[in-house]
């Protein structure tokens, strides 16, 4: 075999590497917003985050509220309605944030995914909880925790909470 044959075998075979998808750690988040009977319905804002062992938010992962101005002003004015979400970080966030902030969410199951590529990027090895918080106008307030550990190692691990108001079922994923 000729040293072109030779280099151009090994690159194809070496680009077949780099073509191999890069596996990550993720965190996979089902929220449900349940069907509530009642004469006023407003959907409910919600802040989904991560808390470290010092109860400190590690990263902010999700925040739904209403995003358009109507006749009782922006969205933004009710946003310290989600109170543990607000006093640990959203205060001190410039909303809205690229990639966390978004509208409200209709009734039903809605479906999360983060990755250590991106949101879990910062994320050291170690136990953390996730934390749902939701508030509605004309409505209650309601929080839910799940503890995990981060990375999962070996198999997944999964959490689940249950609310009796604001929130339906929570469930947590994690996927090595």
């Amino acid at each position: 075999m000729s040293k072109i044959a030779v280099h151009t075998t090994l690159t194809i075979a070496l680009s077949g590497l780099l073509a191999t998808p890069a596996y990550a750690a993720t965190l996979d988040i089902n929220v449900e917003i349940p069907k509530l009977n009642v004469a006023e319905y407003h959907r409910p804002y919600v802040a989904v985050w991560v808390e470290g062992a010092d109860q400190k938010v590690a990263a902010n992962l999700s925040v739904w509220y209403q995003q358009t101005s109507n006749s009782e002003g922006h969205g933004t004015k009710w946003l310290p309605d989600m109170r543990q979400w607000w006093r640990k970080s959203g205060r001190s966030l410039q909303v809205p944030v690229d990639g966390v902030t978004g509208p409200t969410k209709p009734v039903g199951k809605h479906a999360l995914s983060f990755t250590d590529k991106q949101h879990l990027a910062k994320l050291a090895p170690g136990q953390y909880t996730l934390v749902v918080e939701a508030a509605r106008e004309v409505g209650g307030r309601e929080l839910l925790k799940i503890p995990f550990t981060w990375p999962a190692k070996g198999a997944p691990q999964s959490g689940k909470a249950q609310g009796s108001t604001e929130l339906g079922a929570v469930t947590l994923t994690v996927k090595p």
